[in-house]
C-alpha cells in the first residue's frame, strides 16, 4: 500500500511539475498527505515452535527459524503467549519500533518462557 501511495505523489508531483507549479512535494508533506509513515519490522523466531502472535490486533503465525516482515500503517503493538507449556498463559506485549530487527528465543533461566527482544 505504502509503495502506491508514493508512486501516485510522485506521479502528482511530476504532472504538477510540468506545469510549473510546485517544485518538489518533501517527504515530510508527503507524509501528510498519506496519513502517516508505514512502519516495518522483522522478526525472527529463533526457538523450536511455532509461535502464534498479533501485531496491531492482526494474527500472525511463525516457524521455528523463520523470518517474518512486517510492515503496519499503526502503532506496531505486538502480543504474544510467552509461555509454552499447552495450559499456561503469560502474554507478553511490546511496542515494536520502526526499522528495528527482533527474535522470539527462549529464556536462558527457564525453556518454558520465551522472550521477544531486539537484535
Amino acid at each position: 500500500m505504502a509503495m502506491t501511495v508514493e508512486k501516485t505523489l510522485l506521479n502528482n508531483q511530476t504532472i504538477l511539475q510540468n506545469f510549473g507549479l510546485v517544485e518538489e512535494i518533501d517527504e515530510q508533506t508527503a507524509e501528510i498527505i498519506s496519513g502517516g509513515k508505514s512502519k516495518k519490522f522483522t522478526i525472527k523466531n529463533n526457538t523450536n515452535n511455532a509461535i502464534d502472535y498479533t501485531i496491531d490486533d492482526v494474527k500472525w503465525n511463525i516457524a521455528p527459524g523463520a523470518t517474518n516482515n512486517i510492515y503496519t500503517d499503526y502503532s506496531g503493538k505486538v502480543s504474544f503467549d510467552k509461555d509454552t507449556r499447552t495450559n499456561e498463559i503469560n502474554v507478553g506485549q511490546e511496542s515494536l519500533k520502526d526499522g528495528q530487527n527482533y527474535e522470539f528465543k527462549l529464556d536462558a533461566g527457564n525453556p518454558d518462557i520465551i522472550n521477544l527482544s531486539k537484535i
